[in-house]
This record gives structure tokens, C-alpha cells and sequence, in this order.
């Protein structure tokens, strides 16, 4: 029988109502079960694409007799990290302050008051490398919950006190200034191979913001070094198994075998890939790299046509394993390929061809005889028509095997990220099409996680709201989409939206002292009010609110917003300089302040050349508005006239403005590098 995850809005709880342990959502009812009962509570959080989440499920919540135990010496509520971040952030601060350590599946302890008191993440079903079995864990809570109630009650308070005492205010810092990216730069200097075209470590993310800082940074002081350590990044990435060599699209990192090539960890998640495409559409923006327009297209491709919902949304993530085949559920069994198969649908001579330019071995890459794609360094000067067409027989092959799973589940921050990346790459490109998908995906932010309530929802699924608050990465990433959108379309409906949200984060997501949360001063009370400023896998809600709140600055005037990015930058001053590669985002929002960031009206018609030359300005985070002078729908285009009857540009700092240019040219040298910087 499905116990209460049955009707779950989120696709990770649906997987686990047929569990026979007996789950509950987050929601008071559990705590007050758990109070009536006098059993600890045991909280499990993940996420649907999660691999190990997966593999914990199927050893021990699948388990007869392991959920017999859960169910009669626990409340066991299981949650959604991606839709619940506040609940994930609160308890993953716990375990890392705890064991040093974090990760998922989450797994924590608590009274019926919230309260942790042990904490872990994967146990194996029998002791394995030092760590206890699940049931071991599931056993000796229970023996000290019955026998030692005093002690744990001890511990779980002195846990919540001590995170009572992690607040942040950054407000008083100050704002970041040329001493400071200087020093960024520099730490990222120290922690990148350019032999290898990575930062240090074996397991290597994208580092997608730090390259949007070292763009911004390059078109502001024109540094080489900043220039050439984005364009080494970005080709590695797209050179290597992280990369999607047939299908485009980036997977969630890769890891270095100690004795062969990087090897991915296959899930794909929107948010990678909307903020790698961004990236990518900026690196051709400032290099004419044909590489970078090839992977911001094939990227911009995949999301459209393997995560895109019925309703004009866009799915969390792709799961890493499928079926092999066999019946076997195997980790990248999808993307993986033999010479065999190459030649099976490639003929031998192709087929030698493409093992070669994608490093497909007879022993294999990977696992069992299987090779991850990858560009050889020898393939470099491959026959670029030939390439393509072996691209495109390979994905039409790879379609019928057994698809990875999909998360249909639609966060509002992630859908944010797509809008701006998917509007910018139509507009560089040439490619309506796109723009008009980011339009339909903010289209269902409005109608379904805004809906009548005025305030923005989480997620959604099916078209139909999660119910859950959205937090400040929600506010902030949406915002920054429909700015995007609003520059591209020149429909300023979408700056309105934009302003809309933001106004929400002044009044429920900024504290006395201007500092800023992650969920509103009315959302639920968790055990501490989360507040994370560092970015990770995406902006931190910190720092991409900053980033809105300076661009909708910037095209309305408002000192209000303004006062409040500046607020929120205090945090680049005291982290960028120590941990440049956590801030990458907070960093670029710093180059956009240093910058101005620049306002560029376009009077004349939308989408023609003089517009198109704006949205390729290389000024750090400039906001460009097109559309007829006498609308009322952007502030800066307000008495702001044609010039001959010609379509006419007005470059602005803080609303004072260079002479009005009809010319391409003239304009495009204006949104170069700052010539204060000469």
C-alpha cells in the first residue's frame, strides 16, 4: 500500500511511496506524531537524479525488516532538497559542523522539536570501510534515545545553539574594489593547471560563475590573464567527458581515475547546463570562439529538447543511470559506446575515424569494455561536416536505448537561470526559436508559481504548484531571467515582473542591518533562519539577488535597489580575495558595480541591428532597453529620441549619458573595455 509520499508534487518523494517504510512529508503533523509517541524523528533528504540516494533506498528503505524498525521506533519524514533548500541548507550546516563532512543522502536525527543530534549520510546495509550499517545507526539511536534521554537532549541543544550563533552580516564590510578582484584573480591564478585547463582537485565541477567573473573582469581592464584562463576553462570542459559529445549538454562533474581519463558523474541538471550555456554564449560574444558558439547551441538544444515540460517549463535533471540493456540499472549506460557499437552504425571506416577523434579504446574508457566520449588531442583539426555528421548518426542511434529518468519537478530559480540563457543565445544567434521557449517558461512562472497568491512559489509540477515558498535564489535567478528577457524582447511587462520580485526581497529577505536570507521573515520557522552567501552549483540567493537588484537599479534609477545590491556586496569584499572560486558569481555582480554597470537605450525597433550590437556589448552587466522613445514601458528610454528618424543608441552611467549614436561601430566601441582603464 503507498504510504503518504503518494501524492507528492516532487518526483524524489513519488519514488519512495511504495517504500514500506512508512514516510511522512515535512509538515507539523510528523513532529506532533513523533511527540505523542516519544520517538526520535528521522529526517532523509536527496534528490531524484542522486545516484548514492538511489542505492540507500533500494539496501535498506526497500527492506522488510529495516522498515519495520523505522516504523515502529521513528517518524520518518523524507524531503526533497531541491524543493525544500531551507530545510536541506539548515541541517546540511549541522552535519558539516558536525563531522566535517556533507553530501547526500542526507540522513539526521532529531527530537520532535527539530532539534538534530546525530547525523550521516550513506550507511551501508552491513559495516563496510569503518562505517556502521544502517541498521546499526537505526539501533544504537534508538538504544540512546530510550536509555540516555537527558544526554541527547543535551546535545541537540548545544547543536542549535551553536548554530544560532553563525549569523552573517557582511553589511558593514564595504564594497569591493579593484584591491579586492585583483586579489581574486590572483588566487584563481594560483589554483589553475594551464596545462590541463582545470583548477586543482580530482573530482572537477564546472566552474561556470568563476568564468562569467573572468569574462567581466577581461572586458573591464582588459587582462589577458583573466581572458585566457576563461577561454582554458571553457575548453576543457567542452573537450572532456563532461561534455555530451553526441547530445550536448554538460554533466553534473567529472572525477579523475587515478590511473586514466576524467570520468563524469552522468546526471545532468538544468542549472549546470542553463548557466554553461550563458557562459559559452558569452565567451563567443567576446571571442568569435566558433567552439564556444557550437557548445552554447548544442547546450541551449539539449535543454529544449530533453528537459523542456509540457507546459513550457523546463525538468530539474536527468538521471545518472538507465538501463543497460540487460535489465541491469547501470550508471551511464546511456552515453557510453564500444568500437563495436561504432561500427554498428557507423561502418568501419567512420567508425575508426570517430574512435580515434573521441578516444573510444577496445579496452575501454570507462567500465566493461565501454568508453565516455571525449575530443582526443590528436582531433583536433578533424573535418568539422564529417565530425557533425558522425554527431548526428550517433544521437539518432542512441535514441531508442532506454532513457535515464527524468525529473519533471519546475524550480523557479533553475527556470530563471534557463530564461536568460536561452533568450541571450537566440538573440547572439540569430534563433527565435529560443527566445520564444524562455518566453513561454517565464510565461509559466507568472501564470503558476506566481499565480494569485503574489508571491513566488518553489516549484511545480504537471502545471500544477508545489506549495512551497520560494526562497531568495527563487527571487533572484527569476528576477535576472526576466531582466534578461525584458533587454532581448523589449517587452517591459518582463521589468515590471522583475521589479515585482525584488521589492519582495527588500521587505521580506533583508534584515535590519540590510543583511539577507534565504527564505522571507513570514516563511516557516526552522531551527535556524538559513543564510548561505556562497556560491556553489548556482549563485547563491545572496548573490543573485545582488545582481538583480543592481541591473533593475540600472534601468529604473531606483537608489533603493541600488542601496541593497551594495548592501549584499559587502560579502565580495571579505570573501572574494580567500575564496575567489566559492563567489564567482558575487564576483561578476562586483565587475558590473565597478563598470557602472553601463544603461544602454535603444530607440527604434526591436530585434535590428543597432539592438543587436547593444546585447553584444562586452560592458560588464550592462542593461540595454529597445523599444519605441515615446512607451512608458522601459525608464530608459524616456526622452530619448530618434536621431534623423534612425534607429539611435544612448550609452549611460547612472542615467548620464555619451552623445546619441546611429552608428554600429561607434556603439560597439562605446561597450568595449572602460576607457577610464587606459
Amino acid at each position: 500500500m503507498p504510504n503518504r509520499l503518494a501524492h507528492a508534487t516532487s518526483p524524489y518523494l513519488i519514488q519512495h511511496a511504495d517504500n514500506p517504510v512508512d514516510w511522512w512529508p515535512w509538515e507539523p503533523a510528523a513532529f506532533e506524531e513523533a511527540r505523542r509517541r516519544d520517538v526520535p524523528v528521522f529526517l532523509s533528504v536527496g534528490y531524484s537524479s542522486c545516484h548514492w540516494c538511489h542505492v540507500l533506498a533500494h539496501e535498506s528503505f526497500e527492506d522488510e525488516e529495516t522498515a519495520a524498525f523505522m516504523n515502529e521506533h521513528f517518524v520518518s519524514v523524507k524531503v526533497d532538497r531541491e524543493e525544500r533548500p531551507d530545510i536541506d541548507a539548515v541541517y546540511m550546516e549541522a552535519l558539516q559542523a558536525a563531522t566535517g563532512q556533507g553530501g547526500w543522502p542526507m540522513s539526521v536525527f532529531m527530537t520532535p522539536d527539530g532539534q538534530p543530534f546525530y547525523f550521516g549520510t550513506y550507511f551501508p546495509p552491513e559495516p563496510r570501510h569503518g562505517s556502521p550499517s544502517f541498521k546499526q545507526v537505526l539501533e544504537g539511536v534508538r538504544a540512546a534515545w530510550d536509555g540516555r534521554p537527558d544526554e541527547v537532549a543535551e546535545v541537540a541543544r548545544k547543536i542549535v545553539r551553536d548554530l544560532a550563533g553563525r549569523q552573517l552580516d557582511y553589511t558593514k564590510a564595504g564594497l569591493p574594489g579593484e584591491a579586492e578582484l585583483a586579489e581574486a584573480l590572483l588566487g584563481l591564478t594560483r589554483e589553475y593547471d594551464p596545462a590541463s585547463g582545470w583548477f586543482a582537485g580530482d573530482t572537477r565541477f564546472p566552474p561556470s560563475m568563476v568564468v562569467e567573473f573572468l569574462l567581466r573582469h577581461w572586458a573591464r581592464t582588459e587582462s589577458e590573464g583573466a581572458r585566457d584562463m576563461a577561454e582554458g576553462l571553457c575548453a576543457a570542459m567542452a573537450r572532456s567527458s563532461l561534455f555530451d559529445q553526441v547530445g550536448g549538454g554538460f554533466h553534473r562533474y567529472v572525477l579523475r581515475r587515478p590511473d586514466g581519463p576524467l570520468i563524469p558523474h552522468f546526471e545532468k541538471m538544468l542549472y549546470d547546463n542553463a548557466l554553461l550555456c550563458r557562459v559559452y554564449a558569452h565567451l563567443w560574444r567576446a571571442t568569435g570562439s566558433e567552439q564556444a558558439r557550437r557548445v552554447a547551441l548544442e547546450t541551449a538544444d539539449f535543454m529544449v529538447r530533453e528537459l523542456r515540460t509540457a507546459e513550457g517549463g523546463f525538468a530539474s535533471a536527468l538521471d545518472a543511470d538507465s538501463e543497460d540493456g540487460t535489465g541491469r540499472h547501470v550508471e551511464g549506460a546511456y552515453y557510453v559506446w564500444t568500437p563495436e557499437q561504432l561500427r554498428e552504425v557507423l561502418g568501419d571506416q567512420d567508425a575508426e575515424f570517430a574512435a580515434a577523434y573521441f578516444d573510444v579504446t577496445e579496452e575501454g574508457t570507462f567500465e566493461e569494455g565501454a568508453s565516455v566520449l571525449r575530443l582526443a588531442r590528436t582531433g583536433t583539426d578533424a573535418d568539422a561536416d564529417r565530425v557533425a555528421g558522425i554527431r548526428a548518426r550517433l544521437l539518432a542511434a542512441r535514441e531508442p536505448r532506454p532513457r535515464p529518468g527524468r525529473d519533471d519537478k519546475v524550480v523557479a530559480a533553475w527556470n530563471g537561470l534557463a530564461i536568460a540563457a536561452l533568450a541571450e543565445t537566440g538573440a547572439y544567434f540569430g534563433r527565435p526559436d529560443l527566445i520564444e521557449r524562455a518566453t513561454e517558461a517565464a510565461d509559466l512562472l507568472v501564470r503558476v508559481h506566481m499565480g494569485d497568491v503574489a508571491r513566488l512559489d518553489r516549484t511545480s509540477k504537471d502545471g500544477r504548484s508545489g506549495g512551497h515558498a520560494g526562497v531568495l535564489e527563487d527571487y533572484g535567478d527569476v528576477a535576472e531571467g526576466f531582466l534578461a528577457l525584458a533587454s532581448v524582447t523589449g517587452e517591459g511587462v518582463w521589468l515590471d515582473f522583475a521589479g515585482f520580485l525584488l521589492d519582495i526581497v527588500l521587505q521580506h529577505f533583508t534584515g535590519e542591518g540590510g543583511q539577507l536570507y534565504d527564505t522571507a521573515d513570514d516563511a516557516e520557522q526552522l531551527i535556524r533562519r538559513p543564510q548561505d552567501p556562497t556560491d556553489s552549483a548556482t549563485p547563491a540567493g545572496w548573490t543573485a539577488a545582488a545582481g538583480a537588484l543592481l541591473s533593475y537599479a540600472a534601468h529604473t534609477g531606483s537608489q533603493a535597489h541600488r542601496a541593497a545590491a551594495e548592501g549584499a556586496l559587502g560579502v565580495v569584499k571579505a570573501l572574494g580575495p580567500r575564496v575567489p572560486r566559492f563567489i564567482g558569481w558575487g564576483l561578476a555582480v562586483a565587475e558590473a558595480l565597478l563598470d557602472g554597470p553601463r544603461e544602454v537605450a535603444v530607440a527604434g525597433s526591436v530585434g535590428g541591428a543597432l539592438h543587436r550590437t547593444a546585447l553584444l556589448g562586452q560592458a560588464p552587466g550592462a542593461v540595454v532597453a529597445a523599444g519605441e522613445t515615446a512607451g512608458t514601458e522601459f525608464p530608459l528610454l524616456a526622452d530619448r529620441p530618434m536621431v534623423g528618424g534612425a534607429p539611435t543608441a544612448y550609452v549611460c552611467r547612472h542615467f548620464v549619458c555619451d552623445a546619441p549614436t546611429t552608428d554600429r561601430e561607434e556603439l560597439a566601441r562605446a561597450l568595449g573595455p572602460d576607457p577610464s582603464q587606459d
